[in-house]
């Protein structure tokens, strides 16, 4: 579902229309709590976004992740945001979520190289901010433009070399 998401932003980029801008807070089907997932229980990252330290995108949970605790935890603080998720299960769908963080078209943000062990090792709150203190994400706290990246390079000790993030 993201990689639609993704390739209907770069359809209408390609068409001249404005680019996307961050979606409000009530734009998500439905308003997952960072605070409480990351904050409160302390779940790492990377058990929903399975895929950060092995692919360019950090990856999107199934339903079937949620529904691993979910089956038994109501959500006592909004368990109707709990039934929409197991509405979506139920019926056999992904949940359609609304993209957030975006970098440039012309620019490459492969997360493997940023967050694995043997690469960047860089702490996801880096780039997105204190996200276990934040209830519904609803925008970047960090600007994603070049001179930002560059500085975070320099101060890692990364490549500035152009081709790095722009091939």
């Amino acid at each position: 579902a993201s990689f639609a998401f993704v390739q209907a932003q770069d359809e209408a980029a390609a068409e001249g229309a404005a680019p996307m801008q961050a979606a409000a807070p009530n734009a998500q089907p439905i308003q997952f709590p960072h605070n409480v997932h990351a904050g409160t229980y302390q779940m790492e990252c990377q058990y929903c976004h399975f895929s950060a330290e092995r692919s360019v995108d950090a990856g999107i949970p199934p339903v079937s992740t949620c529904m691993g605790c979910h089956t038994i935890i109501q959500g006592r603080n909004k368990p109707e945001e709990v039934q929409i998720l197991k509405d979506y299960w139920a019926r056999g769908e992904p949940i359609p979520w609304v993209r957030i963080y975006k970098v440039a078209d012309h620019v490459k943000f492969p997360h493997m190289r940023h967050v694995a062990k043997d690469a960047g090792a860089l702490e996801c709150q880096e780039c997105h901010g204190l996200v276990e203190e934040i209830e519904v994400i609803e925008e970047v706290e960090q600007p994603l433009k070049m001179g930002w990246c560059v500085q975070c390079h320099r101060d890692n000790d990364a490549s500035v070399d152009c081709t790095v993030c722009h091939y």
